[in-house]
């Protein structure tokens, strides 16, 4: 395992320029919202690029196909209603995300949506255990589901459950990242440290851009609605701490994902550097850099960041 020591806590009364107010550099924007209709297609072909030749090539594969019927799902499915405008300035005003997912419902647009995407996965290729998953899920009953979708909504799905709750959380997961592209990317503020301004969720990894207006900045991508936020670097997103941080990665890696860690709190949470691979994606590398997830089980430090796709993680 590689490990390099990022910058500790700056010393009392250093003062730093504010990049926003120097002339001619733009801060970056705080967030920027998901595009539903090309979202799930790139996922896609993201999961099937990475499963070639891949110890997990075959769960890459179903993910991938999972990511196709989430696709479609969101072309065919009928939109949503949109959030409510008073609730959105609400939220705002006392800086909580707009899409309360404590509260959610499943109205008819999620049930419609939910047996679209259910309908597709039962043509994907899959193993006997995912085949039974699925039908288990496609029987139960209205309280069940609601049990699944709010177990998924809260981060806590049951061990023994794994399975069935993925295909609960990839209806979530459309039917919150179309709820989050009719909001204003604009008219959101920050909530939180690892807390998503459009629907409260915890990020899934981290993603350090080389956009033209945003060069060497970083987002955190929501597990959820795929929202990405702005975060300043080298600060724990877990706790806030800016000390104590430091980097690894798996020997021989090119760069392209590292974990953060943080003494603070004792977490971890993966970063992704576009400038050494523009074709990441959160979810889809999330899942592929397991390797970085079972060296940290060696250290002192656990994962703070959420992945319903990352089996046991």
């Amino acid at each position: 395992m590689a490990r390099s020591s990022g910058p500790f806590s700056s010393p009392p009364g250093s003062v730093f320029p504010d990049p926003s107010v120097l002339e001619g550099v733009t801060a970056p924007a705080f967030a920027h919202l998901p595009d539903p209709a090309t979202l799930f297609a790139r996922r896609a072909e993201r999961f099937a690029r990475l499963a070639q030749g891949h110890p997990l090539g075959a769960y890459l594969s179903f993910l991938s196909q999972i990511a196709r019927a989430q696709h479609v799902a969101a072309e065919r499915a009928p939109a949503p209603e949109p959030p409510d405008a008073e609730a959105v300035e609400r939220a705002r005003t006392h800086e909580m995300p707009p899409l309360d997912r404590s509260h959610f419902t499943a109205d008819a647009a999620f049930e419609s949506l939910f047996d679209r995407l259910l309908s597709q996965a039962r043509a994907i290729e899959k193993p006997e255990p995912a085949e039974a998953a699925l039908a288990r899920v496609q029987a139960a009953s209205d309280a069940e589901r609601g049990e699944m979708i709010r177990n998924v909504l809260a981060d806590s799905i049951p061990v023994e459950t794994l399975a069935e709750h993925l295909y609960v959380a990839a209806a979530l997961q459309v039917h919150f990242a179309r709820l989050a592209a009719r909001l204003d990317a604009a008219r959101l503020v920050p909530v939180g440290d690892g807390v998503c301004p459009a629907c409260g969720g915890p990020p899934v990894a981290s993603v350090v851009v080389d956009w033209p207006a945003a060069h060497g900045a970083r987002y955190c991508a929501c597990a959820l609605c795929s929202t990405w936020w702005n975060f300043v670097r080298v600060r724990c997103t877990a706790c806030g701490s800016t000390g104590g941080i430091a980097y690894q990665e798996v020997e021989g890696g090119n760069g392209a994902i590292k974990a953060e860690t943080c003494d603070a709190c004792h977490s971890y949470a993966k970063v992704l550097y576009l400038s050494k691979d523009p074709d990441l994606d959160p979810v889809a590398d999330d899942v592929a850099s397991l390797g970085l997830d079972l060296k940290q089980k060696e250290g002192p430090y656990r994962r703070s960041t959420f992945n319903p796709f990352l089996l046991g993680y």
